[in-house]
């Protein structure tokens, strides 16, 4: 098998994971995040990336929630503001979950293809990159994200919103990997 065939079996199954915990939010909390616009997800994304982040630093954590969990929580906020900007105004709250999974599998798919492409022309790059580094440019995603937002959506040059979502899915699965490895390796 080549590595690129492993990546995409990888990613399917970093992406059930995360999607099985999505479904299990809904059956506790419905869709109560369609209440969210897509700035308040990316500030949620934000969040978790600076705790590991921090925890990356001081090598202290005094909450339980483990890094991994945070970069599974760091994709399903992602999918969730892809789903809103996709959704036409006025689209109502409450969603049946069906009808919620249609939309998250449609956004993992688009992610995949893009990770594809990526793969494509990069190889696999991303294999000797530090989660760190990985962690760091999830935080440059959101400041670019945070000024995309602040200009209404509108660039002059740069990708849109879309596209940075994508790439910080994209990036919590390669940390995801990573870790995963390093721990087979240590054990």
């Amino acid at each position: 098998m080549t590595q690129a065939a492993n990546t995409y079996r990888q990613f399917d199954r970093v992406l059930a994971r995360c999607r099985d915990l999505f479904v299990k939010k809904y059956r506790d909390y419905g869709t109560a995040w369609r209440v969210l616009r897509p700035s308040s997800l990316t500030d949620q994304i934000q969040i978790k990336a600076r705790r590991i982040r921090t925890i990356q630093e001081t090598g202290v954590q005094q909450v339980q929630d483990s890094i991994e969990s945070e970069f599974v929580g760091i994709i399903n906020y992602s999918v969730m503001a892809l789903i809103q900007l996709e959704l036409p105004p006025g689209a109502p709250e409450e969603m049946d979950l069906d009808e919620v999974l249609t939309l998250y599998d449609h956004q993992v798919a688009r992610a995949k293809a893009l990770l594809k492409r990526k793969n494509h022309d990069y190889g696999e790059a991303w294999r000797v990159m530090r989660v760190s580094s990985i962690t760091d440019l999830i935080l440059m995603k959101l400041l670019r994200l945070k000024q995309i937002e602040e200009n209404n959506g509108h660039t002059l040059v740069s990708e849109g919103r879309e596209a940075n979502y994508l790439d910080i899915l994209i990036y919590a699965f390669f940390a995801l990997v990573l870790l995963e490895e390093k721990e087979k390796t240590e054990s």
